[in-house]
């Protein structure tokens, strides 16, 4: 497929159809001061919209570069054709009907292949896509109302949702955004080949994602790396959150790595910090097109009220954002702007006997922003402006505004309330490098999401393989199998009676676990028992288990913490690695992180790091730390056994894993897979 660049950047735009769509893209292409050429096309109509129309393809001057397909289904596969074998730089292509559309209508999957057949190496959006706006050039291949308008320069949207699309164009939180590209259902282009496009371009600053799903891994790969050369960073907003564990809940491990984790672990990797929600979203946008990414996390807000400083710190207490105290330049400098009166803190109250001197207030906020700080958040909340005036407020834009420039410092003006931070104010502070934030979480929000650290990507991910029917691997025989890639292991027998149990128990030597095979479930089973100190223990307990196959293991003591580790092959993301806390700590506590394989040394150990127990694994109130080195022996050398072992693996659990001050032993084993004849 060629580059998408022609058709975002067009110098000609074409428009295939008649009806009211076709009419209002060439009406807003010409509202917007698109300065190239239009071309209609109809077989039929001598004109449309004031310009002239052509009867086909064939007819046009010349290929053109961008071309607005609003035809029915069937139609558009022969305009696409057309156009591919003139040359032409992409087409958007706005019928519904195909792939989306396979359970209700047979036919769409072929009329799909047929388009992109028809299509060979032309880029086009869609099919069921509403298009593109480029706000920067006034090109709009777009079918319906939009509120947006010409900027310079400016953040690029991509949604797999025209309706999404269309609402994010009429936000009024002063957003300049450069271009909106809808992808409809992707037959041939994807977001991630929509983002590297519009990265291209110089003018746009900062890259959001709304996604519903991933499709092409190494697509996301290419784009991460794109924009972490070009130093411009990537928002995404991930739908499909969801409680619901994966189908397979066998293991911990896979509702643990159910729902989302792989999703948020594939972003994480990819330096793309993720938002929950569309306000956050466009205001870490804006926050991003002013600064690009924060240096740190360490933030200072000023109101004039204590109601206000008190909301921004308890706001920002559950939050990945510091208030770090004021240190002696600060605190010098506040006191000669404010005098005595004021208790100096951050968050800062300054009271309100400074405001309307806007000489006052902006010495006042400068003595704030000291270079430590990546972000000084001055909080102003507008009156309503159908009501009350705002001229009063005149001071707070002229200070935010001197502050700035005096300091040269990261400032943003947060409005508590996102409705009581005017457009005109917002595009106004915008213009002079202040942020304008709508709503005090949102912008806590957006300096914790620009501050996120962006990881180094390592190797490329281990893609998902073909979907398996597995079987349930004995515990012995997965032991095994993970040991011939360094697992440490108990001593441990097969018995295939508990009169043979009793024998290798004695072998072992006590206390022993004894554990019954062929059982998922061991615990719940009761087909596991701990700390058998004679033959007459382990025949009792043998005897007591719903099987006659058995495990006679070792019995380790010393253990100071228990881990999971797990593996669980996601189709849409990959193999997902959790690490939790394990034993019967996994339910209780659900303490769990992900990543995605293969992963680095440094991403295992900042993971272990996250989690609650790390503390036990650490030393706790004078109690020994784990064999940390041990852990992470183990946690590679499951990743070894899936690096080497994917084809027919579904899933692996560790758990738990005990982690004593100098070993660290896989207690139980759970696999599934399918084994291939080699």
């Amino acid at each position: 497929m060629k580059s998408l660049n022609r058709l975002f950047r067009p110098k000609t735009i074409a428009v295939v159809g008649g009806g009211a769509w076709c009419r209002l893209v060439i009406e807003q292409c010409q509202k917007m001061g698109f300065d190239g050429e239009i071309w209609p096309v109809h077989p039929k109509a001598e004109e449309l919209a004031g310009l002239q129309a052509y009867k086909d393809v064939a007819s046009l001057p010349d290929a053109p570069d961008a071309t607005f397909i609003g035809v029915n289904r069937f139609a558009t596969i022969e305009v696409v054709r057309a156009l591919s074998e003139r040359g032409a730089g992409g087409a958007v292509c706005f019928a519904s009907g195909f792939l989306e559309a396979q359970a209700e209508d047979s036919e769409g999957a072929d009329l799909q292949a047929q388009l992109l057949e028809a299509a060979g190496e032309m880029p086009f959006l869609g099919p069921n896509c509403y298009g593109f706006i480029n706000y920067l050039d006034g090109a709009l291949l777009w079918p319906d109302q939009h509120g947006g308008k010409r900027v310079e320069k400016g953040v690029a949207l991509v949604t797999q949702s025209s309706n999404i699309a269309i609402n994010l164009t009429m936000q009024t939180r002063g957003l300049p955004i450069a271009y909106v590209v809808a992808a409809g259902n992707q037959a041939q282009s994807g977001i991630a080949a929509i983002g590297e496009a519009l990265l291209d371009d110089d003018r746009v600053t900062a890259l959001g994602l709304h996604i519903e799903g991933f499709g092409d891994l190494r697509a996301f790969e290419a784009l991460s790396a794109k924009a972490r050369a070009l130093g411009k960073p990537i928002i995404a907003l991930k739908v499909g959150k969801s409680a619901e564990a994966q189908a397979a809940t066998i293991s911990h491990t896979a509702s643990l790595a159910g729902g989302d984790a792989g999703a948020s672990a594939l972003l994480s990797r990819l330096g793309i910090a993720r938002m929950d929600d569309l306000p956050s979203f466009l205001e870490v946008l804006k926050l991003l097109h002013v600064t690009g990414p924060l240096p740190s996390n360490r933030i200072a807000s000023i109101s004039c009220s204590g109601g206000e400083a008190s909301l921004a710190a308890d706001t920002g207490h559950d939050l990945p954002v510091v208030f770090p105290p004021l240190n002696d330049s600060q605190r010098e400098n506040l006191r000669a702007a404010l005098g005595p009166m004021v208790a100096l803190a951050n968050p800062l109250d300054y009271h309100t006997y400074i405001w309307r001197d806007t000489e006052a207030m902006t010495r006042a906020w400068s003595a704030m922003m000291d270079p430590s700080l990546a972000m000084t958040l001055l909080i102003v909340d507008f009156p309503r402006a159908d009501r009350c005036s705002a001229e009063d407020w005149d001071c707070a834009i002229a200070a935010a505004i001197g502050a700035r420039q005096a300091t040269g410092a990261n400032v943003a003006l947060v409005a508590s309330l996102p409705e009581l931070l005017p457009e005109m104010v917002s595009e106004q502070l915008m213009a002079s490098g202040v942020v304008p934030f709508c709503g005090l979480r949102e912008a806590l929000v957006a300096c914790a999401a620009a501050a996120e650290p962006r990881a180094e990507m390592g190797e490329p991910l281990l893609l998902p393989t073909a979907v398996v029917e597995p079987s349930l691997v004995s515990e012995a025989e997965a032991k095994f199998r993970l040991g011939h890639y360094g697992l440490r292991l108990p001593k441990s027998i097969r018995a295939k009676s508990p009169g043979m149990a009793r024998a290798a128990a004695a072998d072992i030597g006590y206390p022993v676990v004894l554990k019954g095979e062929g059982i998922a479930h061991k615990t719940e089973a009761g087909a596991v028992v701990l700390g058998l100190r004679s033959g007459g223990d382990v025949s009792e307990a043998a005897d007591a288990m719903p099987t006659e196959r058995f495990l006679v293991e070792e019995m380790v003591n010393d253990a100071v913490a228990e881990l999971l580790i797990g593996v669980v092959k996601d189709p849409a993301h990959g193999f997902v690695l959790t690490l939790a806390a394990g034993g019967t700590l996994t339910e209780i506590l659900q303490d769990s992180t992900s990543l995605l394989l293969p992963a680095s040394d440094a991403a295992i150990d900042a993971a272990l790091d996250g989690l609650k127990i790390s503390k036990l694994l650490a030393g706790y109130r004078g109690k020994p730390a784990a064999d940390r080195a041990a852990i992470l022996r183990a946690i590679k050398s499951v990743q070894s056994y899936v690096l080497a072992e994917a084809e027919g693996l579904e899933e692996i659990e560790i758990n738990p894993l005990l982690c004593t001050p100098t070993d660290a032993v896989a207690a139980d084993a759970l696999m599934r897979r399918k084994d291939f004849m080699k």
